[in-house]
C-alpha cells in the first residue's frame, strides 16, 4: 500500500495551490480516501474526504467553500484544490486511506478510523 502526496508549496493569502496523492496497492472502491493537515503546534486536523466509489465528498467547516476533493480513475489519483488560502491553511498536509468495513459505514473524519498514510506535502501561505 503507497499513498504520495505532492504539490506543496509557497503561495500568497487569497491564492491557490492543487495537491495530488497518488495511491496503489489497495482497491480503491472499498475505501474512503481523505486529506489530513498538521500546523506548527496543531495537533492533526481532519480536512476533507471522498467516497472512492461515488465520488461524494465532506468537508470539516474550515475549508467548506475554499478546498475541494476530487478523484481521478484512471491515474487512481486525489486531489485537494485549495482556493483563497489563508494564512491558517499553513500545515503539512497528508493523505490517508479508510477501509470500508461494513454497509453503513460512518464517513471517517477520525485520524484514528483511517489505515493509510502517505507522507506530508509541506503548503506555507504568506500574506
Amino acid at each position: 500500500v503507497q499513498l504520495q502526496a505532492s504539490g506543496g508549496g509557497l503561495a500568497q493569502a487569497g491564492g491557490s495551490l492543487k495537491l495530488s496523492c497518488a495511491a496503489s496497492g489497495f482497491i480503491l472502491d472499498s475505501h474512503y480516501l481523505g486529506w489530513f493537515r498538521q500546523g506548527p503546534g496543531k495537533e492533526r486536523e481532519f480536512v476533507g474526504v471522498i467516497m472512492w466509489s461515488r465520488g461524494r465528498t465532506y468537508y470539516s467547516d474550515s475549508v467548506k467553500g475554499r478546498f475541494a476533493i476530487s478523484r481521478d480513475n484512471a491515474k487512481n489519483a486525489m486531489y485537494l484544490q485549495m482556493n483563497n488560502l489563508e494564512n491558517e491553511d499553513t500545515a503539512v498536509y497528508y493523505c490517508a486511506a479508510a477501509r470500508i468495513r461494513s454497509i453503513g459505514f460512518q464517513t471517517p473524519t477520525r485520524a484514528n478510523e483511517f489505515d493509510y498514510w502517505g507522507q506530508g506535502t509541506e503548503v506555507t501561505v504568506s500574506s
